[in-house]
């Protein structure tokens, strides 16, 4: 993990980033928008979810935020969560834009797993959108490279050394996880490939990059939330913009070029203090929406 981070023991405590200002640490459950009401919550569910996988969280929020709204869109569940990433983010973004409207102070957005990349994009594409904190909760933020049970589902005749033959295709490319892969022995067709994930983290030019990486710079907080028992994220660090190098040796988030070039904004939100998270042992992919210690010491402090 980043040497920023802390980790705690596998009890579901949390890590909290040591580039946050403690003051703001302590203030974070004051920070509540004026007249006493909370902020929005907009959830972005993940590969085959649905809204009614996410009655946990929803009930967490409104036990401890009562009178929040939050909304799970119902967009591109189950098998629909299949489609193309960018045709899945024109349909979210139609249905996130009138909940924004409507929200003078802002809303927060929370994307879970595949539903975390689907966020950036929105942030990315929304030159006025007013999302305040933006909470990516084990999504595959750098990309997915492991062989786990759903690409032995999606894909029983490939195994992840194949698999870019077929995701770097236009075929392939009309497959949502294939938008996300990522393979480090072939970098240079990932980047002359992917539609997605080299284009959201600018590492192919193109033109919209300097306004993507400004409107994505609207949001007043970066959380990132993982950890290493995940079980379907891998590296389970692409969770805290971490990756595999050609050797396939995970390489910290600030050792990436997408950092230390500043592609998209990464660096530029840790240097105002706006970039933490939570690094949570124990965890499946599958539980992390339901899991209370997760919600009480990673995402209900940000939920102002």
């Amino acid at each position: 993990m980043p040497p920023a981070w802390r980790g705690v023991g596998r009890g579901g405590g949390a890590v909290v980033p040591a580039f946050l200002p403690p003051l703001l640490l302590l203030l974070l459950p004051l920070l509540v928008v004026p007249g006493g009401s909370y902020r929005p919550v907009v959830i972005v569910h993940g590969l085959f979810d649905s809204p009614s996988d996410f009655r946990h969280l929803r009930a967490f929020i409104n036990e401890s935020h009562p009178g929040t709204e939050v909304t799970v869109l119902d967009l591109f569940d189950r098998g629909a969560s299949l489609r193309p990433l960018w045709v899945q983010v024109e349909g979210f973004r139609s249905a996130l834009a009138p909940i924004m409207a409507n929200a003078a102070d802002g809303v927060h957005l929370l994307g879970y797993s595949q539903g975390g990349l689907i966020c950036r994009a929105l942030l990315a594409t929304m030159p006025d959108h007013n999302v305040h904190s933006f909470i990516s909760l084990a999504a595959p933020q750098m990309g997915q490279y492991g062989d786990t049970d759903y690409l032995k589902w999606l894909f029983p005749r490939h195994m992840k050394s194949n698999l870019y033959r077929l995701c770097y295709t236009p075929l392939g490319q009309g497959v949502s996880i294939c938008n996300y892969w990522n393979d480090p022995h072939h970098r240079e067709l990932y980047l002359n490939s992917s539609d997605f994930l080299a284009l959201l983290n600018d590492e192919r030019l193109h033109p919209n990059a300097s306004d993507w990486k400004r409107n994505l710079l609207r949001i007043q907080s970066l959380v990132l939330i993982g950890g290493p028992d995940d079980g379907v994220i891998t590296p389970w660090q692409s969770s805290l913009f971490g990756f595999y190098d050609a050797n396939e040796t995970v390489q910290e988030m600030r050792a990436q070029a997408v950092y230390l070039q500043d592609t998209f904004g990464l660096k530029t939100l840790e240097a105002r203090g706006a970039l933490g998270g939570c690094v949570v042992p124990g965890v499946g992919h599958t539980a992390w929406h339901s899991h209370r210690p997760v919600y009480e010491r990673c995402i209900r402090p940000w939920l102002t």
